[in-house]
């Protein structure tokens, strides 16, 4: 019949319509999660962006001195990479790379080229030689490092990992 609704549809309908939302004990299951993740979160968080600054601070320096290098190397002139551990800074021309409190680093220069404790610079000569010099960046949180080696001969610029895993 034309305008007659047929009661199967209807009940079906409206049992449809009941399954369509969330009951609230399914919403606070929801919201409870939810909070226990950000609860974690921040410490997760914070041992990436650790993670991320070593492995950008390590990658800045051996730019750098590669940098150094090579400038050194084209124009003809000594160039220097500065090193100043108590303001936490290393230096290449104009470039300043700031060391974030989550790393250590130290170095060891050749004595010639120290100004003061903790200050001084590795010189590259236009012949491809060097001064010298290890550079060593280590976690506080894990104390693994890297130990960033300039050959006094070649000047070549290497890398390896520290075996020393204690950060102070």
């Amino acid at each position: 019949m034309p305008g007659c609704v047929d009661q199967r549809f209807l009940s079906e309908r409206s049992s449809a319509q009941k399954l369509a939302g969330f009951t609230l004990v399914e919403l606070v299951v929801v919201l409870a999660m939810a909070a226990g993740l950000l609860a974690i979160a921040p410490g997760l968080l914070s041992k990436g962006v650790d993670a991320m600054a070593y492995r950008a601070l390590v990658r800045e320096i051996v730019t750098d001195l590669r940098a150094t290098r090579d400038h050194a190397l084209r124009t003809g002139i000594e160039a220097r990479f500065f090193v100043d551990l108590p303001s936490r800074k290393l230096s290449a021309g104009r470039r300043t790379i700031r060391v974030a409190d989550s790393l250590v680093v130290d170095a060891v220069l050749a004595a010639s080229e120290l100004t003061a404790p903790g200050v001084g610079a590795i010189v590259f000569y236009p012949d491809g030689s060097s001064t010298g010099g290890t550079i060593r960046v280590l976690r506080r949180d894990t104390g693994q490092g890297v130990l960033l080696r300039v050959d006094w001969l070649l000047g070549r610029v290497s890398q390896q990992q520290s075996d020393d895993a204690t950060a102070s």
